[in-house]
């Protein structure tokens, strides 16, 4: 039974007790005047009373729900006045707590903020300490003379010019493989003849002519590695290409590269090629500065270049490069000449502006410059909860290289998920220890063994714990993992080098 079929009844007319007013008027509680002068208000007429009920639900029921707009005077009149004052009462709805995950909530910006900010003041105590103990250090003349030291012997430079043998060299061999004057079989042993020399000849280099530079030989050293990956993709996507024109496909079957059809762009100055008109200089030398690993005849291409955008990134590659600079200049060097407390070096928060310098500062610079479209080079991995994840999210040109041309291949010749895994932690771990080793000219196989302690975190991790706490374990390994194992590097090469000096 309804508010309104109650107020008929002598228990409505009991319940609504009304208090005696000035004038002979009788008011109920909510002030609507039911009694005047001692008569009662006879009640309104049912149907009238189901009409209006009807009414108000079906025409402004959905509108102040919606619109949130008050409600009018007809409405309100319309309504129980036990309904207006429950409302006028009501300040709790069904909801959760913005914290829990069921709230939906995201929008945690003041809490990245307060992280920043104590990550700030936390190491203002370690850089204050540092300055009234050394003073300042940071010159920037002196890291510039270490470049114009002896302007007519770059051995470094050298060796990143004569990487162009190795590019032309692949780009010449597709050419032939393309026209039929060598065989597949003659062009595979070709190609791993050039890249396993992308990969012995710098080092060679390195370790025999003494005047390279630590610096230098990392710069060049890491410069070979790109291309050999790059080069990789190249001939092993041209040779999709010519498997399918041999299929006389029409379809793509392996990858996203080499379309059997024109694609808008954007923009009329993009022409789009098929293999094998892609075999140009042109071509290998946009694929070779372009900002990925992966190579696909057609890439993605942005419409124009963004002046400001470019000029923000410029300034930032410049800003965070002078920032690296003086860090490392004002705390890892003397800290590592004291060689007593070499693990209190903020060398994650360096790390940290690196990952922001090179993957959102200089590959958005380069990526604009040559209108290149696709500018996911990383993911959300700081919201990592398990450690495949950090590396699949972290670093996405090398991901998408291993999982193309590495990882898929190798479950399509049947091995297993985790074998092919502990393979892909094994390359990588190889090209770390590489990366650093050869340059100082000491093995350590810190790097080596760091990645490869992956595989088993990895597992526990991902086995054992779950959300926040998986998260917090990967950022712990993040904080004494691979920082601390380049630092132990540059340690004992500076007391291999400087020991009898200090």
């Amino acid at each position: 039974m309804s508010d309104r079929a109650e107020m008929r009844g002598p228990t409505a007319r009991q319940r609504r007790t009304t208090i005696s007013g000035g004038g002979g008027v009788k008011q109920q509680a909510n002030g609507a005047k039911w009694h005047h002068a001692g008569v009662e208000k006879p009640p309104p007429c049912p149907t009238k009373k189901k009409t209006d009920e009807a009414s108000r639900h079906v025409n402004n029921g959905k509108a102040d729900k919606e619109k949130g707009q008050q409600p009018t005077d007809n409405q309100r009149k319309s309504r129980s006045p036990l309904d207006e004052i429950s409302e006028g009462l009501s300040c709790h709805v069904l909801q959760e707590s913005l914290l829990s995950s069921a709230s939906g909530y995201s929008n945690y910006r003041g809490i990245l903020n307060w992280c920043v900010v104590m990550l700030v003041l936390s190491n203002a105590r370690l850089f204050l300490e540092n300055i009234i103990k050394y003073g300042i250090l940071v010159d920037p003349i002196q890291v510039v003379s270490l470049f114009l030291k002896d302007p007519y012997s770059w051995p470094a430079a050298c060796l990143i010019i004569v990487s162009n043998v190795f590019i032309l060299a692949a780009l010449y061999i597709e050419r032939r493989l393309a026209v039929g004057t060598v065989s597949e079989t003659t062009g595979w042993i070709f190609h791993i003849f050039n890249l396993a020399s992308l990969l012995i000849f710098p080092s060679a280099t390195i370790l025999t002519v003494t005047s390279v530079t630590p610096v230098g030989g990392i710069l060049s050293l890491g410069i070979y590695t790109v291309l050999f990956l790059k080069l990789y993709s190249y001939q092993d996507t041209n040779r999709w290409c010519r498997e399918i024109r041999q299929a006389k496909a029409k379809k793509l079957t392996r990858s996203y590269s080499c379309p059997s059809v024109a694609q808008s762009n954007g923009s009329a100055v993009h022409t789009h090629v098929s293999y094998p008109g892609n075999l140009t200089h042109r071509d290998m030398y946009y694929f070779v500065f372009a900002p990925t690993l992966c190579y696909q005849l057609n890439f993605p291409r942005s419409p124009r270049i963004r002046k400001r955008f470019l000029v923000r990134r410029l300034f930032e590659m410049l800003f965070f490069m002078q920032l690296l600079v003086g860090l490392i200049q004002q705390w890892m060097v003397p800290t590592i000449q004291n060689s007593m407390k070499p693990f209190q070096v903020p060398n994650h928060l360096i790390w940290l502006i690196f990952f922001y310098w090179f993957f959102h500062s200089s590959m958005n610079f380069v990526a604009e410059l040559l209108q290149f479209g696709d500018r996911e080079f990383y993911r959300d991995w700081w919201n990592s909860e398990t450690v495949i994840y950090f590396w699949a999210n972290w670093n996405i040109p090398v991901h998408k290289w291993c999982l193309r041309h590495f990882y898929k291949p190798m479950l399509r010749r049947g091995v297993n998920k985790f074998l092919a895994q502990t393979a892909v932690f094994l390359v990588s771990a190889f090209f770390h220890e590489y990366l650093v080793s050869v340059p100082l000219k000491m093995f350590r196989l810190w790097a080596f063994m760091g990645m490869m302690a992956q595989v088993p975190l990895a597992w526990f991790v991902g086995r054992f714990l779950k959300g926040i706490y998986g998260n917090a374990a990967v950022w712990m390994s993040l904080i004494i993992g691979q920082p601390v194992a380049v630092l132990m590097y540059v340690h004992d090469y500076y007391v291999m080098h400087h020991g009898n000096s200090t």
